[in-house]
């Protein structure tokens, strides 16, 4: 094993996947000659050269078109967002052209494309660069839907993602670029669709995904100090979603508890919890609970923000009174 930034895990599985077929290839605003608004594309231009790695003007529908047109031409282009905010332009082209066009050709079409970028908060950037569109995308038939940070997950799901015959939406954050995590030497793939425990536990089962995860082991930490042994799962998948991991683990810990980086309404933990009272309700010992983003649009100042999302005092809050315990 060998420990690696986020960025880098991300490099290398497109790195690794573009050396064994020629048909993928990088398309995005500034992947090429700036290396990557991020980063995450450092270098891959010197191996791989201009008709492989390929900077656009900023027209996310323009570039997110030729990608579908090309994916069905019989290559797999990988379309980097510099953010999900910015993908709302392209929307048509993932959600009526990608996401349908194997149904719609009768299966004479296949469109195996990875649309991938930053999603969600990135700090104070205000309202129209600091929303969460999982539950969006995950609504749409055709799409497969991941969201981690977590380099291993990443990497391996990236690679998963590239090979995948239907189109994918890979979502990442901006403020986990550089976040460190242990990626083995060999080559791996992590199946699409298959969540991870990332921490067992046995008084409260709570799942989360992206950066919502840091919130969820901190929180678990936290509860550690008194007593509460919170099962972490980290979703990865959003669609499909792995609903046998969450069910077996309710029916051990009789509790459930979701953090998300969403709105409230129509929200992935709005789904979890009407599954999971339909699959283990007999194993519930108290009400699903849930935290969510504020109802609102992220505002610019220090104290909105904080106030905004979810964190580790409002977690161990809610799996407390999921325990019956006093405040």
């Amino acid at each position: 094993m060998r420990t690696i930034a986020l960025r880098q895990a991300l490099r290398e599985a497109m790195e690794e996947e573009m050396r064994i077929d020629s048909s993928v290839f990088l398309m995005g605003e500034e992947v090429a000659q700036y290396n990557g608004a991020y980063k995450v594309s450092q270098g891959m231009l010197t191996e791989f050269g201009p008709k492989r790695i390929v900077d656009t003007p900023i027209s996310e529908l323009g570039f997110a078109a030729i990608g579908v047109g090309a994916a069905m031409n019989n290559t797999k282009p990988i379309i980097e967002f510099m953010t999900w905010n910015f993908a709302e332009l392209a929307i048509d082209q993932i959600v009526n052209h990608a996401a349908k066009i194997v149904s719609m050709s009768g299966g004479q079409f296949s469109c195996p494309i990875v649309f991938r970028g930053p999603n969600g908060s990135a700090g104070q950037l205000a309202a129209q660069h600091s929303q969460a569109f999982e539950n969006w995308y995950a609504n749409v038939p055709g799409l497969k839907v991941i969201s981690t940070i977590n380099p291993y997950d990443a990497k391996g799901l990236l690679k998963s993602a590239i090979r995948d015959a239907d189109p994918v939406v890979f979502m990442e954050s901006e403020t986990a670029y550089g976040d460190l995590g242990e990626v083995p030497e060999e080559t791996y793939l992590i199946p699409i669709g298959k969540a991870s425990i990332k921490k067992e536990g046995t008084d409260v089962t709570i799942v989360s995904y992206n950066k919502m995860m840091k919130v969820a082991m901190d929180a678990a930490t936290e509860l550690a100090k008194e007593n509460i042994n919170a099962e972490v799962i980290d979703l990865r998948t959003i669609r499909p979603l792995d609903w046998q991991t969450i069910v077996e683990s309710v029916k051990k810990t009789n509790r459930l508890v979701i953090v998300e980086e969403q709105w409230p309404f129509g929200s992935i933990s709005s789904e979890i919890t009407y599954r999971t009272q339909k699959e283990a309700f007999d194993f519930l010992d108290a009400p699903i609970r849930r935290i969510c983003s504020a109802d609102a649009n992220m505002h610019y100042a220090h104290n909105l923000v904080a106030g905004y999302l979810p964190d580790v005092p409002k977690t161990v809050k809610l799996v407390k009174e999921v325990m019956y315990m006093k405040k």
